[in-house]
């Protein structure tokens, strides 16, 4: 790949996403620093040293200390999670030291449905991402957005899309809707694979698999044996205004990651946009999780 030395730099590198990165570099051989603010778990911290990974401590929010760190680096890779101070402040942060280290590459923490394909202020998540690329699409540095749909964990959390309690598959519109889904192993992977491969464009599309509410139906009858029932839950147009009064109705929720209002919103956006290409194909050593490899029947 014509590269001196795949050194990656990762924010975000003891959460849930980003370890599993880290430990896809590595395993390709990469040099891996992952960047720890000041406070964070010994345990997790730990964990990455563990891997094989340089870990280094420091208050994220100095540019300077950041840029030093980052200093020959290949690829800077964010999978931070948060809300405007993490998304928006903190990576902007992130991107001014990268721009000071002569860092020529940046892969933002997007790792979402193809928000592009979407109108602004549908959800709060993919808005504070938008903000985020008005900075970073001007920037001189190359980036690379990656999307991956839902992570396909989501799955087994019995949510409407897939209701282990009821027995039923819920969809808004069309039963025939194909809906993104990636692990985030797999994610983890194909990032680790971006992060050292300097030819990337400005967004890559993957899945583990897409699959149909009606599809849904028939593996989820075959798999566990038992009957399930395909309902219409409304249509888009219902789930936004009923997201835009729960929103309206719980102003708290905007400080907090996880609001009650998000499912909706992450409802709406799955059944409003699919990938129409993918480029799962681009490292062709990887192999894609199965649905059936990740929703089996408990022994």
């Amino acid at each position: 790949m014509n590269r001196m030395s795949n050194r990656i730099a990762i924010a975000g590198s003891t959460g849930n996403l980003g370890r599993r990165i880290v430990k896809a570099l590595l395993e390709r051989g990469a040099t891996v620093v992952g960047l720890v603010r000041t406070g964070a778990g010994e345990e997790k911290i730990d964990s990455l040293k563990a891997f094989g990974a340089t870990v280094e401590i420091l208050d994220v929010t100095n540019v300077e200390q950041l840029a030093g760190v980052l200093a020959g680096a290949d690829c800077v890779v964010s999978a931070v999670a948060g809300l405007h101070d993490v998304i928006v402040d903190g990576q902007n942060v992130l991107l001014e030291a990268a721009l000071r280290a002569g860092v020529p590459r940046f892969i933002p923490s997007d790792f979402s449905t193809d928000f592009t394909k979407l109108p602004p202020g549908e959800n709060r998540n993919f808005d504070l991402r938008r903000e985020f690329h008005k900075v970073l699409d001007a920037a001189p540095i190359a980036s690379t957005a990656i999307f991956n749909g839902a992570f396909a964990e989501i799955l087994t959390y019995n949510i409407p899309v897939l209701d282990f309690k009821k027995k039923t598959v819920g969809y808004w519109d069309n039963p025939d809707h194909h809906l993104d889904f990636t692990t985030m192993d797999d994610t983890a992977a194909y990032t680790a694979a971006a992060a050292l491969d300097p030819t990337t464009p400005q967004s890559l599309r993957i899945v583990s698999f897409q699959v149909t509410p009606r599809d849904l139906v028939k593996f989820a009858s075959e798999t566990f044996q038992t009957h399930w029932e395909l309902v219409r839950m409304g249509t888009v147009e219902e789930l936004r205004a009923q997201n835009k009064a729960a929103r309206a109705a719980n102003p708290e929720g905007e400080n907090e990651l996880y609001s009650s209002w998000q499912q909706g919103q992450y409802m709406q956006s799955m059944f409003s946009t699919e990938h129409a290409s993918l480029e799962n194909d681009r490292y062709p050593n990887l192999k894609w999780t199965k649905i059936e490899n990740l929703i089996r029947p408990r022994s």
